[in-house]
């Protein structure tokens, strides 16, 4: 066999150029360090509601998977308040440098940027998208009394006795939801605002209210309690967490679509290496045997994305939100 000679000058010129190249581009240094020492210190996660909510609860269990995994503190910190905008401009203003997380919900990036009418954040530019964590549907519960099994039967029942029924929200998803099935079916329904879902369940039982639309988790502890009846969920399928319970296709109502949903999102400008390993990271977390199984137990198994995924369902959800507040001209209060 012919052997292959390399000169020892064309090998030699050939290290300096790559040395050359690395130096002339130091960004791609910076990156591949930024990559391998993150995380240098504890991470905080901050989420925007109080202790004990889905969303809270949520990210306090893949906090402690990504603390073992990183061999750092993963601190959950609570910053409730309007809405969520006291955690989102606290994020949108940290150092950029991956160590301080904004782990929130759908109000924060799709439903205030519309609510309000000014915003100390912008939820596009001052954020760069991790991965989204949860999708789930919300659930159309009826009055018992209604004597409706269906989503067709209870559209047709509110159509027969237009300005008789009340629907009843504790929370801005389930007002917008409800607002939506309106708009999708022409139903005339006055509707009724109360703090938080679980107090509107009372009413919903006793007739007070005919229907809500409340997030998963609510409307099952309705279900368990015998208060009322599940006709659909809001999305196009069926949600295994409510066998039986049919999705908005089967149901009949193609375009009654809205979801609640998770996200993590860091502030603008922090390096695409340590984005790129955030959403590697939170991927291999969230979906890992030992977290997924306590996810599906809140509502459902992670459900994750790119960044640049994330970013264009964030538009997507904005635009969501704006076609139901603005045609019912929903008006935080």
């Amino acid at each position: 066999m012919t052997g292959i000679r390399i000169g020892r000058r064309r090998v030699l010129g050939g290290v300096a150029a790559v040395g050359t190249a690395t130096i002339g581009n130091p960004f791609l240094t910076r990156s591949a360090r930024a990559q391998a020492t993150f995380p240098s210190q504890a991470v905080t996660l901050i989420v925007p509601f109080p202790p004990g909510a889905s969303t809270d609860v949520t990210f306090r269990i893949v906090a402690a998977k990504l603390s073992e995994m990183w061999k750092q503190p993963v601190v959950v910190d609570n910053k409730g308040g309007a809405n969520g905008i006291i955690a989102a401009e606290a994020v949108a203003r940290a150092k950029p440098d991956g160590h301080t997380l904004l782990t929130t919900s759908s109000m924060t990036h799709a439903g205030n940027p519309v609510l309000y009418d000014k915003l100390p954040y912008d939820p596009i530019r001052d954020f760069e998208p991790v991965t989204r964590m949860s999708l789930v549907p919300l659930v159309m519960l009826v009055h018992q009394g209604l004597k409706v099994r269906t989503l067709a039967e209870l559209t047709a029942r509110l159509k027969a006795e237009p300005g008789k029924h009340n629907f009843g929200s504790g929370a801005i998803s389930a007002r917008v939801a409800g607002e939506l099935y309106r708009m999708l079916t022409g139903v005339d329904a006055v509707h009724v605002a109360y703090r938080n879902n679980q107090l509107a369940a009372p009413d919903l039982k006793a007739g007070t209210i005919s229907f809500m639309v409340p997030d998963l988790s609510s409307a099952k502890m309705i279900l368990q309690s015998g208060w009322a009846d599940a006709l659909a969920v809001t999305q196009k399928d069926a949600s295994p967490m409510l066998p039986g319970v049919p999705g908005a296709d089967v149901a009949g109502l193609p375009g009654f679509v809205f979801t609640t949903w998770s996200a993590v999102y860091a502030p603008r400008g922090t390096p695409k290496a340590i984005v790129d390993k955030l959403n590697k990271d939170f991927i291999a977390a969230g979906t890992s045997p030992e977290v997924n199984e306590k996810l599906l137990a809140l509502g459902g198994p992670m459900t994750p994305t790119s960044p640049e995924e994330l970013r264009q369902f964030t538009l997507s959800e904005i635009e969501a939100w704006r076609k139901v507040v603005k045609a019912a001209d929903i008006r935080i209060e």
